[in-house]
This record gives C-alpha cells, structure tokens and sequence, in this order.
C-alpha cells in the first residue's frame, strides 16, 4: 500500500490592528464607567428623593407661598358675601334711622293728645256742671214763657174782636182808611209778637232737652273723647313696636358691622382692596410655632439648601384653610400668613422657611 501524504492548506486570518485594540478598550471601560456613574446617580437621586420625603415629614418651619386673585373662587365668593353685608348693613342702618324718626314723630304727637286730654276732660266737666245749674233755670224759665204765652192767647182773641171792629168802623166812616191801616199794623204786629213767642218757647224746650238729657252733641263729644283714647293708645302700641324693632335693628347692625370688621382681617379682603400686590403663605398647623410676627422668611435653592433671607412674617390670619402638601400632594389644614418680601420672585417659589434657615445653610 502506497503511503499517501494529507495535504493542510492554513489561511492566515488578519490580525486587528492596534488602534483598533485601543478602541475596543476604552469603549468597554467608557461602558463601565457609565454603568458605574448611572448606577451611582440612581442611588443618589433615590437617596435624594428619600433625604426630601423624610426632610418635609419632620421640618416644622416650611411655610407655602400663596398666590391669590381676584378673580380665584374663593375671593369672588368672599367679596359678594362682603357686598351683599354692606347692603344688608346700609338697609337696617336706614330702616333703624327712619324708624327713630318716626319715634320722634309719634311721641311729639302723642304729648299734644296728652295735653289735649285733661282739656277735653276739663271742658266736659265744665259743662255738665253748667248743664246741671242751667237745666233747671231754662225750666223755669219754660214755664214762665208758657205762663205768658197762654196771657197773650187771651190777649189774641181781643186782637181778633178790634180787627173786626176795625171792619166795622171803616165802613160806617167813623175812621179813616188810614187810621184802620194803622190799628191793623198794630195787631199784626201783636200776633207777630205771640207767634215769636211760641217758637221762643219750642226753642226754649229743645235747650233743656239739651241741657237736662244726653244730647247728641254731648254724645259727640264723647265720642271725640273715645277717639282721642283709642288714638293714644295706638301710638302707645306703634312707639313699643318702633323701639323694639329698633332695638332688633341696632343688634343687626351690630352683628353686621362685627362680621364686616372679621372680613377685613381676613387675607381675601386685603387681596381685593389693597391696590398693590400682597404675598401669601400657607402654614400648616404642625408648624405654627415658626409663625410669629416679625420671624425671617428664607428662601432656598433646591427647597431646603444655600438659603438666604428675603423677608418677614407681617401678618398671621385666624381662619382656617385647606391646601396641598407641595412635595407629598396631600390634603393639608392650616392657615395663611401674610410676608413682607424684599425680593418678590421668593413668592413663586414652592416652599419658604420661617424662623431660620433648615440646613444652617
């Protein structure tokens, strides 16, 4: 057997260059070391984040800036309830004028009833003593005047025989139509007389009837009496219930002008009527022992460090508010101060401190 030779063809595959090497290693470590630095800013950022979260769970001096508006909910719904108080306030305050006028009024008009009344009283007594002397004397009188009138009536039927005696004289000539004229003027004047006589004595009656019995004209005046009574007596009752509406009234506007006087210290009062703008924060309660009048307001970078002081606390507010945590997004109670800022930028900022800086920085 022939001994056969393997034959083995070798390609040289080409080998990389240096540079190419070079490359290859700085891209494997630029690689690593962004691994190394991602891997590091995740840690810090979710350390920072955890710094923040428990800094703002246990700061007490971190107040929130406030931006209010004219035109905000709160401060439309605050200026009509305030509008609507001075009307209120300017009706009661007038209804309360108009009714003390009207006390004046009534109480001078019910002294002139008053002083009319004794007069009245008096006149009346006057005249029933008048009534009780007159009376009987005009009834004497009466029978007196009837006495002479049945005297006349005798005289009358003499009266009666002249004037035809007159008739008869006449016309046998023995006077003349003149004399005859002159008798007759004479007796008539006689009945005239007697017929004065007897209304004089009717007229007589109807003055005792006047004077003896209640007469509608006494009836009248009592009536006027009762009238005057009734009259006082309703101004009594009108004057008790002007005085206690007035009294209702003066505790309205009382009431009133007190609650107009809490809505002037109110933050949402000096947003619609300071005509410059006011900065505002909102602190919540766990931190209320940072705010006091006078405290130095901080503003800081990154909201907790290289602080600096851009103002003071100037005013703290009573009422209570709602608002939003700024960090944890949370539902919050607390209330509002007003600052004074030297740089009025600090008050878009998202958190301010009061007192002193947070990280003595």
């Amino acid at each position: 057997m022939a001994a056969t030779t393997d034959k083995r063809i070798v390609i040289d595959a080409p080998r990389p260059g240096r540079l190419q090497m070079i490359a290859y290693k700085w891209v494997v470590r630029a690689y690593r070391l962004f691994a190394i630095v991602a891997l590091y800013a995740v840690l810090f950022g979710v350390l920072a984040y955890a710094f923040v979260m428990g800094f703002y769970a246990v700061s007490t001096s971190w107040a929130a800036p406030v931006i209010l508006s004219p035109s905000d909910d709160k401060t439309l719904d605050f200026t009509q309830r305030l509008v609507t108080s001075k009307q209120t306030l300017e009706a009661v305050s007038l209804d309360k004028k108009r009714l003390e006028s009207s006390i004046s009024e009534m109480t001078q008009h019910r002294a002139s009833l008053m002083a009319l009344q004794p007069e009245l009283q008096a006149a009346i007594a006057r005249e029933k003593k008048h009534n009780l002397t007159a009376g009987p004397q005009l009834s004497e009188l009466d029978r007196q005047k009837q006495a002479d009138n049945a005297k006349t009536l005798t005289l009358m039927t003499q009266v009666r025989q002249l004037e035809a005696g007159i008739d008869n004289d006449l016309a046998a000539g023995l006077i003349t139509k003149g004399d005859a004229a002159a008798q007759r003027v004479a007796l008539n004047q006689a009945q005239t007389s007697y017929t004065d006589s007897k209304i004089s004595e009717v007229l007589l009656t109807d003055s005792i009837l006047e004077k003896t019995t209640a007469h509608t004209k006494s009836l009248d005046v009592l009536d006027k009496q009762a009238e005057l009574q009734s009259e006082i007596a309703q101004l009594d009752i009108a004057l008790n219930l002007a005085e206690k509406q007035i009294h209702e009234d003066s505790q309205q506007v009382d009431r009133l002008k007190q609650a107009i006087a809490t809505a002037k210290q109110t933050p949402y009062y000096l947003s619609v009527s300071g005509g410059t703008k006011i900065n505002f924060a909102f602190v919540p309660y766990d931190n209320q022992s940072r705010a006091r009048v006078g405290a130095p307001v901080y503003d800081c970078y990154l909201d907790m460090i290289v602080c600096r002081q851009v103002g003071t606390v100037k005013q703290i507010f009573s009422g209570e508010e709602h608002a939003i945590h700024p960090i944890f997004k949370s539902d919050m109670r607390g209330f509002l101060i007003q600052m004074e800022l030297e740089r009025p930028d600090s008050a878009k900022a998202r958190t301010v401190f009061l007192g002193r800086k947070p990280m003595l920085f």
